[in-house]
């Protein structure tokens, strides 16, 4: 599984090198110099098997695409710089590739959310030996389901969902990221977030970290090496700055949503302090040795000492005898009075009927 225990962030690179090879090693070499956890890359080796043949975009894509030998020397080019490889599959040969012949180490496949319902692609992909990501923007809930329970029929079970879509870009108002956490309790997987606003929208870097607020540490950002050079997929590729501040934010925003389980912090512990934060039980009056405690003795009170008697503690005061002089304002506790187990009465904070 992809590590759950710190924000865990992608570079996207899918077609943005436009099949310039040199262009591709440059984004790699920058991501590990921003200390990116992952590259993603986008392999497609038989196009007949992604596109129609009268789809006008093939003739484009044919011409961004790599030999065998050339996907073997990048890969390698990345995982030489300590990167997790999460190769992007758009077709069944590619797949096919990793499953038998790719000697790298890779981390993760993924299948676009546009073949999520290629049954083929599925298939394959549940033969693959580490995780299998499976983008879901755009999905119906039935197709990702569809999706699911055929990987999991075929043995795999190391499944990771990536929520988000590109609308070229992707208006804020049309993210929800509401649907990562409903992703995950309806599904019982992880969620990512793959974010594709604006990179001149004044909010992007905060909006591309707010998944982690949903439970999503996995987040996933196109790159590029120069915002003013218009390549595929510039309408949503950040800085380099912006990378770094992404990168930065996360671990902030990550920090901040915390373990999500209801474990209090030291601080948090120390806050809550009954004494010098919440109020004591503490003698209202003094009260003298032998006493015997009634509910005019007792009173709640800020104090500089900590006191281990809880709020709902004070009934079970009353009765008690004092062990010593206790002064007015003295925390009042089981070591100054004796103690003898009873039933705690209340009726005396009822209205009367």
């Amino acid at each position: 599984m992809i590590d759950n225990t710190k924000p865990y962030i992608i570079g996207e690179t899918a077609f943005h090198h436009q099949g310039d090879i040199c262009y591709l090693k440059n984004l790699i070499k920058a991501a590990s110099e921003l200390k990116l956890d992952a590259i993603k890359l986008h392999l497609l080796f038989d196009i007949s098997d992604y596109f129609v043949e009268s789809h006008p975009a093939i003739e484009v894509i044919n011409q961004w695409t790599f030999t065998k030998l050339q996907w073997e020397e990048i890969i390698q080019y990345a995982y030489d710089f300590n990167l997790d490889l999460v190769l992007l599959c758009n077709d069944l040969a590619s797949l096919e590739w990793v499953n038998a012949e790719c000697k790298t180490p890779i981390k993760a496949i993924e299948l676009h959310a546009t073949g999520i319902n290629d049954l083929f692609l599925l298939n394959s992909a549940s033969q693959f030996a580490h995780t299998v990501i499976l983008g879901i923007g755009g999905s119906k809930l039935d197709q990702i389901e569809v999706a699911i329970e055929t990987l999991r029929k075929l043995g795999k079970t190391d499944i990771f969902l990536m929520y988000g879509f590109q609308s070229y870009p992707t208006d804020y108002n049309d993210i929800n990221l509401s649907k990562i956490s409903l992703m995950k309790e309806l599904f019982k997987l992880p969620v990512g977030y793959t974010d594709h606003t604006n990179p001149l929208d004044p909010y992007n870097e905060f909006i591309s970290v707010s998944g982690i607020l949903k439970g999503a540490n996995v987040i996933e950002k196109h790159f590029t090496l120069d915002v003013n050079e218009k390549r595929i997929d510039s309408q949503s590729a950040v800085s380099i700055d912006q990378m770094k501040k992404i990168k930065e934010l996360s671990s902030i925003m990550f920090a901040t949503n915390g373990e999500g389980g209801l474990r209090m912090s030291e601080a948090e512990l120390k806050y809550g302090d009954i004494g010098p934060m919440k109020k004591a039980i503490v003698a209202r009056r003094n009260i003298s040795l032998g006493s015997k405690i009634i509910m005019e003795d007792l009173a709640y009170k800020r104090t500089e000492q900590s006191s281990y008697l809880e709020q709902e503690d004070l009934l079970t005061l009353i009765g008690s005898k004092a062990l010593i002089n206790i002064d007015k304002d003295d925390i009042i506790n089981f070591n100054n009075v004796q103690y003898n187990f009873k039933i705690t009465e209340t009726t005396q904070f009822l209205y009367n009927k």
